[in-house]
């Protein structure tokens, strides 16, 4: 357990240098990114899971030979395409040809946002994030659904969030300095947050960063103050609604846009000034991307931690 614990630590570090090495490539959107999930929150994440799992591997083991064939099948096939790649890095790939050079040149006059990460993702590549959010959503639902399934087997019911049973981590209201200084800290991270969610348009930012910003912040909240004082402030059941309802706003840009007579997540209808519409258009999908990132992840970490207060769960 022990190493397991240390490879943790040495994932954290090499997280650590990877947001150090995007800031020096000046890919700051990237590095805020790393910094808060690949530091900070896959690293509780992780600590998290193993505090759930036993010294001890169960005995009976069961062999999905279907989950199995299906695994490898999908791997199959995504090396396959992968072959039709034209090589990493290369300067003869289709992208580096003309589609580069025109967000380079084109997108402010197109867009009228200075942050052309921002442009891409929302405007440009709308379908794509739209599908990111998407596989973000499902994914966290899809863990959900697993953890409180394994909590309560034989019952059809989706189970209730447990309880703590006084085998939930202990606050650290005893530790003053801690205490002060995160009620110090946490209204100035959520101002960043905002700033970071609100600012793409002409900086480093944009929805996925400050979702992850905010949820660090409940989770600083969790493990400074408790997790039953946390879900006193935040209610499992509006996460969950917060995060699909991030995806139907994303959504609905898209169909509004539909029922105008355009084009899917097509802007220009959302005012008569073009300029004027992609910043709307932008702003409302970015908006859309914060809530469900933030709520996604607030569920994941707020789930796992209560499941160390399930009776008979291994320690």
């Amino acid at each position: 357990m022990h190493d397991l614990f240390a490879v943790v630590m040495l994932l954290s570090i090499y997280g650590f240098l990877c947001a150090s090495f995007f800031m020096v490539m000046d890919a700051v959107d990237v590095a805020f990114t790393e910094a808060a999930v690949g530091i900070g929150i896959s690293t509780l994440l992780l600590l998290s899971a193993l505090t759930l799992t036993g010294r001890f591997e169960k005995t009976k083991r069961h062999k999905p030979l279907l989950a199995l064939i299906t695994v490898a099948v999908t791997s199959g096939l995504l090396i396959y395409g992968t072959l039709q790649m034209p090589p990493f890095g290369s300067a003869y790939a289709p992208a580096h040809q003309h589609i580069a050079s025109h967000y380079i040149e084109q997108s402010f006059d197109e867009t009228g946002i200075i942050n052309i990460v921002t442009s891409v993702l929302a405007s440009y590549r709308g379908y794509d994030t739209l599908g990111e959010l998407i596989v973000i959503f499902t994914a966290g639902m899809g863990v959900l659904v697993l953890l409180r399934s394994a909590a309560n087997p034989g019952k059809g019911k989706t189970a209730k969030a447990p309880q703590s049973k006084g085998r939930l981590p202990a606050p650290m209201k005893q530790h003053a300095i801690l205490r002060i200084v995160s009620k110090m800290m946490i209204p100035l991270i959520l101002l960043f947050a905002l700033y970071v969610q609100f600012h793409a348009d002409f900086g480093p930012g944009g929805g996925f960063q400050a979702g992850v910003i905010f949820a660090a912040v409940i989770i600083l909240y969790v493990m400074i103050f408790g997790l039953k004082a946390t879900r006193k402030v935040v209610s499992l059941a509006w996460l969950e609604f917060l995060a699909a309802l991030g995806v139907l706003i994303f959504g609905s840009v898209g169909l509004l846009a539909l029922m105008s007579g355009q084009n899917f997540l097509d802007y220009h209808m959302l005012s008569s000034d073009p300029v004027q519409a992609q910043h709307l258009g932008i702003f409302l999908v970015e908006i859309g991307v914060g809530i469900t990132v933030a709520a996604t992840i607030i569920l994941i970490f707020m789930t796992f931690t209560g499941r160390m207060a399930t009776p008979g769960e291994p320690q």
